[in-house]
């Protein structure tokens, strides 16, 4: 089996750009913003290039979500913050964008028996109850991230920093299953 696919889907990344911010204000000065602090206490501003949506705190901290790159997510932020100091907005731009999380599916090309899989993996940092979820969940210690594998042969990988940790975790459960011939 050579189908195999790997893509980014989501790249979450932080930054503080002030020591505060008034979300009623922003939201006034802001196009596509939503805010209603009974529903959820951030401003949420979408802009569509690069896509991306903002999750913005009182705190002066913003949330980047939806990016499908590391590239994508910092220009997001980027145009963000020029949005901002366009509006007034006292900013602090030479804040570090930090990602927090990246978020990616694979594709291994075939139907694998979650049991199998469990039983050769020897069930360390695994788990797997098919009644309460129709996947496995393993924990990679290196590089650090939890790999959701179902039986479709489809698996979701998150928690890595940069997207060489989600394809050496993809490279690394391919390899395992081919030596446990799994796969």
């Amino acid at each position: 089996m050579n189908s195999w696919s790997f893509k980014i889907e989501n790249v979450v990344s932080t930054v503080k750009i002030s020591h505060s911010f008034n979300l009623e204000d922003l939201k006034s000065k802001l196009e596509n913003a939503e805010y209603n602090k009974s529903r959820f206490p951030g401003l949420i501003h979408r802009i569509k290039d690069p896509k991306a949506v903002f999750l913005l705190f009182n705190s002066g901290k913003v949330v980047c979500t939806g990016s499908k790159s590391i590239e994508d997510a910092q220009n997001a932020s980027k145009k963000l913050i020029q949005e901002l100091i366009d509006q007034g907005i006292d900013i602090d731009s030479s804040s570090e964008i930090i990602v927090q999380n990246i978020v990616a599916s694979a594709d291994l090309g075939g139907v694998l028996n979650l049991n199998s899989v469990a039983l050769g993996f020897g069930m360390e940092n695994i788990e797997y109850e098919p009644e309460q979820f129709p996947g496995l969940v393993y924990r990679m210690s290196e590089p650090k991230v939890v790999i959701l594998l179902f039986g479709s042969g489809k698996m979701v990988i998150t928690g890595g920093k940069s997207p060489v940790d989600c394809e050496n975790a993809f490279k690394s459960i391919k390899e395992k299953l081919i030596n446990l011939n799994i796969l």
